[in-house]
C-alpha cells in the first residue's frame, strides 16, 4: 500500500529551527520587560523660571556734584645764574702716539728667565728633623742620633748651671716643680720664640732668661735646606724643705 502523504510536507524536519527562533523571541521580550523604565512627571524639571518670584534690585540714586577744578600750580621761581670768569688755567693732558716710525731703532728684548720660587718648608719638630741642629762641641759626633743625644745633654747641663734654683724657696714653693719650655732654633741657628709654663710667673721668667742665653747653633736641615726646629725642654727642680 503506498503512503498518501508527500515526504516534502514533513514538518518535523524544521522543528529545531522553529524552537530556536521561539527561544530568541522570548528572550528578547523578557529583556525588554526588564529594561523598561517609567518616570514620575512631577519630578521632571522642565526648565521653566517663575519671573514673579524674582526680587527687584534697588538701584541707588547718585547725585551729580559739580566739583570745581583744583587751582593751577604757582609759576616756578626764576633761576639766578652766576657768571664766573674762567681765570684758572687747566693743564691739558697730551696723549702721545705709541706708533713707531721707520727711523726709530727697534730695541730687542732679552729673554726673560723663569726664576723658580724656593719651596718654603714649615718648622719641623726636633724629634723628626732629618739633620738636627748642632750644639757647639757636638760637631765631631757622627750620625744624627749621636748629635741629638749630644745636644740634649749639653742643653740640660747649660740650663742646670744657669738656672737660679733658690727661687723656689724664696717663693715659698716645696717639693718637685716642673717648668715646660718651648723654643725654636731658626734658620740661622738663633734661639727665638721662647715660651714657658710653670707654677709661678717668676719661674717662667727665669726659664725664659736661661734659654735665651743658649749659644748660637748650626741650624737644622730638612731635605737639604735650613729650617726652623721646634724644641721642647722640661725643667724639673726640687725645693729642699
Amino acid at each position: 500500500m503506498e503512503p498518501k502523504k508527500n515526504p516534502k510536507a514533513d514538518l518535523s524536519k524544521r522543528s529545531a529551527l522553529f524552537l530556536q527562533l521561539g527561544l530568541i523571541l522570548v528572550l528578547f521580550v523578557t529583556w525588554q520587560a526588564i529594561e523598561w523604565k517609567t518616570y514620575d512627571r512631577s519630578n521632571i524639571d522642565i526648565g521653566q523660571v517663575n519671573l514673579d518670584e524674582l526680587e527687584e534690585e534697588e538701584v541707588p540714586i547718585t547725585q551729580n556734584l559739580n566739583t570745581p577744578p583744583p587751582p593751577p600750580p604757582p609759576p616756578p621761581a626764576p633761576e639766578i645764574i652766576d657768571v664766573v670768569e674762567d681765570e684758572e688755567e687747566v693743564e691739558e693732558t697730551i696723549i702721545e702716539s705709541t706708533e713707531t716710525n721707520q727711523e726709530e731703532e727697534i730695541v730687542e728684548v732679552e729673554e726673560v728667565e723663569d726664576v723658580e720660587e724656593e719651596e718654603e718648608i714649615a718648622d719641623v719638630p726636633f724629634a723628626v728633623i732629618e739633620n738636627v741642629p748642632v750644639f757647639p762641641g757636638c760637631e765631631k759626633m757622627s750620625g744624627n742620633a749621636a748629635k741629638k743625644k749630644c745636644m740634649s745633654d749639653k742643653v740640660k747641663k747649660f740650663v742646670n748651671r744657669k738656672f737660679n734654683t733658690e727661687l723656689g724657696s724664696e717663693l715659698g714653693l716645696s717639693g718637685v716643680n716642673r717648668i715646660y719650655v718651648r723654643f725654636k732654633i731658626d734658620r740661622n741657628g738663633n734661639i727665638v720664640g721662647v715660651q714657658a709654663r710653670g707654677p709661678h710667673p717668676r719661674l717662667e721668667k727665669e726659664a725664659k732668661r736661661v734659654v735665651q742665653l743658649l749659644p748660637k747653633m748650626t741650624p737644622g736641615k730638612q731635605r737639604g735646606k735650613a729650617v726652623g726646629v721646634l724644641y721642647s725642654l722640661p725643667i724639673v727642680f726640687q725645693v729642699q724643705d
